[in-house]
């Protein structure tokens, strides 16, 4: 493959990772096999990813102001738990096999698939819940940033399914939440990974141009589909790619 053509290839694969990234928390689906299948190790195509996800975050915060506008304090609420946890994985991945947590991570996914399905009766991050309520959802909350700083792979999807059962807004809102607070933990994944390993630099900034237009593009597709249907696909999508990563692992 050329070198234009590669670059080609980067920026297509980030343009759907960009997207499904955006809409659904499902980066991981095109992603980490696109980059596998172009030659990347998996801890190189891992880090690689996480860069450039943080542009898809940046497109889809600047294509979702409207629906963040009524849920900052829910932001400021997951933020810094997630950041803890995501710092605590990134350095996690330098110290403990990748392999390992690959074994346990198409189980988790798989579980995210199942709440993302889950009826919505109680709003969690409202204050209208019991305390040991409390404390299960802030463990959740550092654990998918644990997840997200070490693994990565569908973080979005696990922290779209922890969101599904504390918030109380609509899919398109508590999706935009996502979008943001992954952005954050992508970007302190980002500096702790450049602090560990060597960086693909060539590698990133095409991805990270697909990112940022497939980012852009996620929420305005989330606005047009019905809630039940998004829901669906991303449960499938989560299903799928558990599926693919177990296939991986053993």
């Amino acid at each position: 493959m050329t070198g234009l053509a590669f670059i080609i290839v980067l920026i297509v694969i980030g343009f759907f990772s960009g997207v499904v990234a955006s809409a659904a928390g499902l980066a991981s689906l095109v992603c980490y096999p696109g980059l596998i299948a172009v030659g990347l190790s998996p801890v190189a195509a891992n880090v690689t990813g996480t860069f450039a996800m943080v542009f898809s975050g940046i497109g889809a915060v600047a294509s979702s102001r409207g629906e963040l506008r009524d849920h900052w304090g829910e932001v400021l609420k997951v933020t810094p738990l997630t950041l803890a946890g995501c710092i605590v994985g990134a350095l996690m991945l330098f110290t403990f096999p990748e392999k390992d947590f690959a074994l346990i991570a198409p189980f988790f996914i798989l579980l995210s698939a199942v709440l993302v399905l889950l009826p919505r009766r109680t709003n969690h991050l409202s204050g209208d819940h019991r305390s040991w309520q409390t404390v299960v959802a802030w463990c959740a909350i550092f654990f998918v940033g644990l997840y997200s700083g070490y693994f990565g792979a569908a973080s979005g999807v696990l922290m779209l399914a922890i969101l599904n059962v504390i918030s109380g807004a609509p899919f398109k809102e508590y999706n935009a939440i996502k979008n943001l607070v992954m952005a954050f933990a992508n970007l302190v994944s980002m500096v702790v990974y450049a602090l560990k390993t060597t960086i693909l630099w060539a590698d990133i900034v095409p991805l990270a141009v697909g990112f940022l237009m497939g980012g852009y593009l996620g929420p305005k597709i989330v606005r047009r589909v019905q809630q039940g249907v998004m829901k669906s696909v991303v449960a499938l999508g989560a299903i799928v790619l558990s599926g693919w990563l177990f296939y991986r692992a053993v």
